[in-house]
């Protein structure tokens, strides 16, 4: 499948990931994002994801994408791929923000998911197409996938875990960060982000729709965002 490059100033840049202030100036993207995508939840986890864990990703996307919200994960082992998975088996939304380039895939066996992915919603990337995975590119997609969606769920993470750097750049966002209650029980950081950085403690999807913004309030912001970028505010 093709894919097609679109700018910062571009009308099909995401609405959501416009307002955030480190937002990448350009994306290469695969499928089609629009404005369904606008209550998007980003569901993350660790690689090395537990089965109870899984079980959990699942169980939270498919309740998701039956409210019609879109689930944005990274296409990493573990937590991503099973919320990827799930959405694209319960016919719904999902958008996938990698740490390569949209020609490369990371991991190799996620290729065959991806194709999928593109074909119901989208395959993002930052990088130039043929970039490969880096250290550095990884951090740098945690920022494109925290800002791309309203807020973030965190399955389970552990204080070095990709998926905890997600957690402090929603907040750092203003998104909102949703923190399944085994974790907070579970890892002293999600017990702290609960009690002192205004992350939301969650048992079921019910205490992640209730927190969803209107779509039109993101489509407001931006524009007024758009204006101010263009010295008319």
């Amino acid at each position: 499948m093709d894919a097609r490059l679109i700018t910062v100033l571009d009308p099909q840049y995401p609405r959501t990931l416009r307002l955030i202030f480190n937002l990448p100036p350009f994306l290469f993207v695969q499928g089609t994002i629009g404005e369904v995508d606008l209550r998007s939840v980003a569901v993350v986890g660790t690689r090395q994801a537990t089965d109870l864990g899984i079980r959990r990703a699942v169980s939270m996307t498919r309740q998701l994408v039956a409210a019609g919200v879109t689930v944005v994960s990274g296409l990493a082992r573990g937590v991503d791929t099973a919320a990827h998975t799930a959405a694209l088996d319960a016919d719904g939304r999902t958008i996938a923000v990698i740490g390569t380039g949209i020609t490369q895939c990371d991991p190799k066996e996620n290729r065959a998911l991806a194709d999928r992915i593109a074909k119901a919603g989208a395959v993002v990337s930052q990088f130039w197409p043929s970039a490969h995975p880096a250290t550095w590119t990884f951090p740098r997609r945690n920022v494109t996938m925290s800002g791309i969606a309203q807020g973030t769920v965190v399955i389970e993470a552990s204080a070095t875990s990709g998926a905890k750097m997600q957690a402090r750049l929603a907040l750092q966002h203003g998104k909102k960060l949703f923190l399944i209650r085994s974790l907070v029980d579970t890892y002293p950081w999600a017990a702290k982000y609960a009690e002192q950085r205004g992350a939301y403690v969650v048992e079921d999807v019910a205490g992640v729709l209730r927190e969803l913004a209107d779509p039109a309030a993101i489509r407001d912001a931006d524009a007024r965002r758009v204006q101010l970028g263009l010295g008319l505010g």
